[in-house]
């Protein structure tokens, strides 16, 4: 390869080309975003309607059947999943991996807007969101006062999100937990049968006074004047005297027959702080931006806010995201420079000072080079990218290792240091790129996973990738050139006390293990074998997962009180569990969400939303100590067990893709009642399984509804139709917001008919429901009905247009979804299922499947792309196989470290393996180039080429894998359980590959290459 002696003779140009690179990447870094996690988009988007007043049937025959007829149209879906709650439906589309999000967002808008007209006209509100991590709120203000002063409250908090929402960066602010006011017409229904004036009189009345149709214009001389007419409201006063009725000279104004004033609407969704009222102010970032700028700003916002606020409110940070960035980072370039000096010892222990400080070059150099592109590629600093630069750290130095011990053999031969660096470098050239692609070509397979956990992690592989290349070009081009400059006499002759001992054992015990294997290579294949076999028999010892816990100081507490419960009772069972969570010293804050989830502040984490049977306390930890996180997680767990008539889950945040739960058994039928019967056997199975918690059956209870039957025959003899008994029942329970009043401010507020009451509807309340004939007579409802309690289904869920119901659960520490599994799947298989009934495993198993799968492709194709490259170098189809052997030699090691540190086999270590795959067989690589060079160049015959190989190359080889393991090393011990599997995998498969690399390679030489055949260029 001539392009080491390009370098050297054109050094000038390789110093500016090298500088400017590296320039370019410090630039980026210093620009780049920053935030957690992976900004990724799924392709997927959920349309949400909010209905009040339907129940869970009416909101799958009204809202979510056409919703899901037309979206089921769409092309590339994967699933949709549908739910119908009270007065809530949610149907969410997720298309196949690949598919443009913003172009299959567009499509469902279009389909759901073709449909519009066919959904209630009355719904409360239609809302599309489109799928994407970015919503994640990076900062949760708490805005707190002791008294529920909701217009105070209100106030501050729409002056603070007018505030943030300037901050540039910034892509949405919203407030939450506070009732919206409205103007309330409480419509006196006796009065209207007095007067025999139809409901639907006062609203028409209502709509049509507060039209603001333009007059037009008119020129008058040479001016021309816009014509304006009645408008809208201007005054709660003008709404009082709007006129809904005129006969026989008298009219009948709105105040006459409604009390028409300002009012909150119905509590649905309040909220604490650490047990005080409070609203909540949340923020979300713009995709690109650094989050450590964005919230910089921010805060310089809210304290200027705050000390503008009234005494009886305060304020305090509820949820930063930035903490956890800062924390995340902080570990992850401590565990980098702490990987550093340990590759920058190891190198300065086996080679001299000034050779040391040339090796250590490349990692700099090409972290810089390798970050310039990662940010031109369009990708930020977060945990994945930094993941791989420490992935990488170890790998960067071993082309620079390999190419100044040949250029220090070369010296110590007696070649100039130009003529070494030249010919040292060009020699082993073609081997260095070649081991650089295949570990580069096991990366980029990870990159092209089109999945969702491949988009998560996609920035990981890039990083090596760039990096790796960087490294590749830095070790041909500068490392000779500094070499020629740098290197002295004494420094190719330079004996550290590691080499000793190294060239002690070369001479002393691997060359008699060599000589050993190369008389008996039959007994060492066969052994080796075994080995192999054996560690395979081991594999079900350790097990495998998916993702672990994310290892947070923060938790969430899932409160669901039985259906049919009021806010109230759901709020005084909160109230109980914040009592609890008060004895705990070690937590800093918490915010509970009565009749809501609290705003996502995790990217997996979807926050529910308004129900009054549901809570969410957000609970953070002063100090991120796990072994004391643990113990606060089982004693509430086992505090809130048996908490009576409620299910209380305490969860920690968990890393990887969204799913239902880690145990999902999703049964599918077409009757309730059917359903209904086989969920509660399958939720005893499951709860009857060792291991598994927080089991919930969404169809074990069902609540109880007020069924008014309308008699058809007396409402048709009475002249009333039947869409006017629904419309009054609904204007008077739920109220109807029939139009919008603007102030003079410019605030908006519904304005709301509805049958006046005190506080909350009660069955009495009936009895003074008219509703209005054809004839416009005044029916008492209760005349032309009846009312019963009867029990209907608290929900019902869709999965790929067809009803199911969902068991899920979650497994304690020390158990695994799949220890919970092999005992619920045979019980499942064996169940009597119905006719049209069955059942499909989702969650944890679901997703790694997915997940595995596309990890699987990735290693095929990892594997291909370097047996090509290896084809193309040794132009042999046995010897890229007898490099190769290193694999399974890997695979031994990864086996025994994962067992040994009691890891299991997660989505992480698998892409160690992938990993592997390309870096173990470096080492093959170089020593088989080697043994084919002395072969062709000096005419030796297999056994002595092998043994002076085997020598030769022993130090280099050793050198590299201890690089990697040190560059590795603090990753694997600090990474927490995310990436301590991954490490393990790496360091275990490549220190057992490296031995038996040096051994099984040679052996695996001898008896598939023949005497007579010699590799020609």
């Amino acid at each position: 390869m001539k392009l080491p002696k390009l370098a050297i003779e054109n050094h000038q140009f390789t110093n500016v080309f090298v500088i400017l690179l590296v320039l370019f990447g410090v630039v980026s870094f210093l620009t780049m975003p920053r935030s957690e996690d992976p900004q990724v988009s799924p392709a997927g988007t959920s349309v949400i309607v909010i209905y009040p007043g339907a129940n869970p049937a009416d909101m799958e025959e009204l809202i979510m059947d056409p919703i899901e007829e037309v979206i089921n149209e769409l092309e590339d879906i994967k699933e949709i999943k549908s739910t119908a709650k009270d007065g809530l439906a949610v149907v969410a589309v997720e298309f196949l991996s690949g598919s443009d999000p913003d172009d299959k967002y567009s499509e469902v808008v279009q389909k759901v807007n073709s449909i519009r007209n066919r959904l209630p006209e009355d719904i409360f509100s239609l809302e599309l969101m489109k799928w994407t991590i970015s919503d994640v709120s990076i900062l949760q203000v708490a805005l707190i006062c002791d008294s529920a002063d909701y217009v105070s409250l209100k106030k501050e908090a729409e002056r603070l999100k007018e505030n943030l929402e300037r901050v540039g960066g910034v892509k949405k602010v919203k407030t939450w937990a506070y009732p919206e006011r409205e103007v309330r017409v409480a419509v006196d229904l006796e009065k209207l049968a007095n007067k025999h004036i139809p409901l639907t009189q006062v609203m028409g009345a209502i709509v049509n006074e507060n039209q603001n149709l333009p007059g037009g214009s008119i020129d008058i001389g040479t001016r021309r004047f816009n014509i304006r007419t009645s408008g809208n409201y201007e005054s709660p006063e003008a709404i009082r005297n709007t006129i809904v009725h005129s006969a026989e000279g008298k009219t009948v104004l709105l105040k006459d027959i409604a009390d028409v004033r300002f009012d909150f609407e119905d509590k649905k969704y309040t909220a604490r702080f650490n047990g005080r009222h409070a609203v909540f102010v949340t923020v979300t970032q713009k995709i690109g931006t650094n989050i450590f700028d964005v919230e910089g700003r921010l805060k310089e916002q809210i304290a200027e806010f705050e000390k503008k606020l009234p005494r009886h409110i305060d304020l305090d940070y509820a949820f930063d995201q930035s903490e956890s960035v800062a924390s995340r980072m902080n570990g992850f370039f401590l565990n980098l420079f702490q990987g550093l000096l340990l590759v920058g010892a190891i190198v300065l222990l086996a080679v001299s000072l000034r050779a040391a400080l040339i090796v250590m070059l490349a990692i700099p150099i090409s972290i810089a080079i390798g970050i310039g592109f990662v940010d031109l590629s369009g990708f930020g600093l977060e945990q994945m990218s930094i993941a791989g630069l420490v992935i990488a750290l170890g790998l960067l130095v071993d082309n620079a290792i390999v190419v100044i011990e040949n250029i220090t053999r070369y010296m110590r031969m007696g070649l100039s240091k130009k003529e070494a660096a030249i010919k040292g470098t060009g020699q082993i050239a073609w081997a260095v790129v070649s081991s650089t692609a295949t570990t580069v070509l096991a990366f980029v397979p990870i990159m092209m996973m089109q999945n969702i956990t491949g988009e998560f992690i996609r920035s990981m592989p890039v990083t090596v990738v760039y990096t790796l290349s960087a490294s590749l070009l830095i070790s041909l081009i500068l490392t000779p050139y500094l070499s020629s400059k740098w290197l002295r006499r004494r420094d190719a002759e330079h004996e550290s006390k590691l080499r000793g001992i190294l060239n002690r054992q070369i001479e002393n015990q691997y060359r008699r293990s060599l000589n050993f294997a190369l008389k008996n290579p039959l007994r060492v294949v066969i052994i080796a074998l075994l080995v192999f076999i054996g560690s395979l028999a081991l594999f079900p010892l350790v097990g495998v997962s998916f993702f672990p816990k994310a290892e947070k100081p923060q938790f969430i507490i899932n409160i669901n009180t039985p259906q049919g419960s009021s806010l109230a009772f759901t709020d005084s069972v909160t109230a109980q569990v914040e009592t609890v969570l008060m004895s705990y010293d070690d937590i800093r804050h918490y915010a509970a969400n009565i009749g809501h989830g609290n705003p996502r502040i995790y990217y997996n984490v979807i926050s529910r939303n308004e129900q009054a049977t549901h809570a969410q306390i957000f609970v953070q930890l002063k100090k991120h100590d796990l072994k004391r996180f643990r113990q606060i997680i089982h004693e509430l767990r086992e505090r809130f067990a048996d908490f009576a008539g409620t299910k209380i889950e305490v969860k920690e945040f968990e890393q990887g893709p969204p799913f239902e739960a880690p145990i999902a058994i999703r049964i599918l039928g077409d009757n309730l009642d059917v359903l209904k019967r086989i969920a509660g056997n399958v939720e005893t199975i499951v709860r009857t399984t060792g291991g598994t918690i927080n089991i919930n059956n969404p169809l074990g209870t069902s609540k109880t509804d007020l069924q008014i039957n309308i008699n058809r025959a007396k409402a048709g003899m009475s002249g009333v139709p039947m869409t006017e008994i629904d419309r009054t029942v609904r204007t008077a329970v739920a109220g109807l917001a029939v139009s919008r009043f603007r102030d003079a401010q410019g605030e908006e507020y519904n304005i709301v008919v509805r049958l006046p009451f005190k506080n909350k509807l009660t069955v009495a309340d009936l009895e003074r429901i008219y509703v209005s004939s054809l004839s416009g007579a005044q029916i008492p409802l209760m005349q032309l009905a009846s009312v019963e309690f009867k029990a209907s289904p608290q929900l019902i869920t869709h999965y790929n247009l067809q009803r199911n119901v969902t068991i899920t659960a979650d497994v304690e520490s020390g158990t695994t979804v799949d220890d919970a599994m092999l005992i619920i799947q045979p019980q499942l298989d064996e169940y009597n299922w119905p006719k049209g009934y069955r059942y499909a495993i989702g969650g944890e198993l679901e997703k790694r499947e997915e997940s595995f799968g596309g990890m699987a492709k990735a290693v095929l194709v990892a594997l291909i792309g370097i047996f090509g490259v290896l084809v193309l170098q040794f132009r042999s189809y046995t010897q890229p196989l007898i490099v190769f052997s290193a694999i399974p030699m890997a695979i031994i090691g990864s086996v025994l470290a994962l067992l040994v540190t009691g890891y299991s086999f997660s989505f992480t270590a698998f892409i160690g393996l992938t990993s592997l795959v390309g870096i173990v067989v470096n080492n093959s690589i170089i020593l088989v180039d080697y043994t084919n060079q002395l072969r062709r160049e000096e005419n030796k015959g297999i056994v002595e080429a092998l043994k002076e190989a085997g020598k030769t190359r022993f130090m280099p080889i050793v050198l590299t894998t201890a690089t990697t393991v040190g560059g590795l090393l603090p990753l694997t011990l600090g990474g927490g359980t995310m990436w301590a599997p991954m490490g393990w995998t790496i360091i275990g498969g490549l220190l057992m590959s490296t031995f038996l690399t040096l051994i099984v390679v040679p052996v695996l030489y001898k008896l598939y290459t023949k005497e007579e055949v010699l590799i020609t260029e």
